[in-house]
């Protein structure tokens, strides 16, 4: 369930934009993202550094775009937030005693720091595809198809990318009892 919550604004989004237009699910997507945030607080009276930071980038780009009524600001914020958790991953490698994949599965797998470092570098560098591929198709294609990509084009790939880690983690490490 909580993994559906994740994905929750950016279907609204897409359910916002179908409906409407860019403008109205920008508008969407920035009171979705407020309510799962207050209710991850409500629930856990805590917010991930990552819900915070997604939180903060949606309500800059989103009132940018609403502002200046201009979409670039909403569609270049899927490349900035790429981009940060690509940074996030490798420079996790060098800060910090576990690469952050490591630190985020650590009680549900076992592997050596080699098969982390590999792991989390994977997802560095995926993370870097996905911001340069979101900013090829906004700068290549209309808002339509930008909007089709960002839903099922990256939701697909990641899904992909994420099955090939496991199964990279599951040959290369341990998964432990009861993960």
């Amino acid at each position: 369930m909580s993994a559906l919550l994740d994905f929750l604004p950016l279907l609204a989004f897409f359910a916002a934009y179908k409906w409407g237009d860019i403008y109205i699910a920008t508008s969407v997507l920035i009171a979705v993202t407020l309510v799962q945030t207050a209710w991850t607080w409500f629930r856990t009276r805590k917010l991930p550094t990552l819900a915070l930071v997604t939180t903060a980038l949606v309500l800059v780009f989103g009132a940018l775009t609403l502002a200046l009524h201009d979409e670039r600001y909403i569609k270049w914020k899927v490349s900035v937030v790429y981009g940060l958790f690509a940074l996030a991953f490798l420079g996790s490698n060098w800060i910090g005693a576990k690469p952050l994949w490591q630190r985020a599965l650590d009680e549900q797998v076992e592997a050596s720091r080699e098969v982390w470092l590999r792991a989390n570098t994977a997802w560095g560098l995926f993370f870097i595809a996905l911001a340069a591929a979101n900013a090829w198709v906004l700068t290549h294609y209309d808002t339509a198809t930008w909007v089709n990509f960002k839903v099922w084009g990256v939701l697909g790939v990641l899904v992909l990318f994420t099955l090939a880690q496991v199964g990279y983690l599951s040959r290369r490490g341990r998964f432990k009892d009861g993960a």
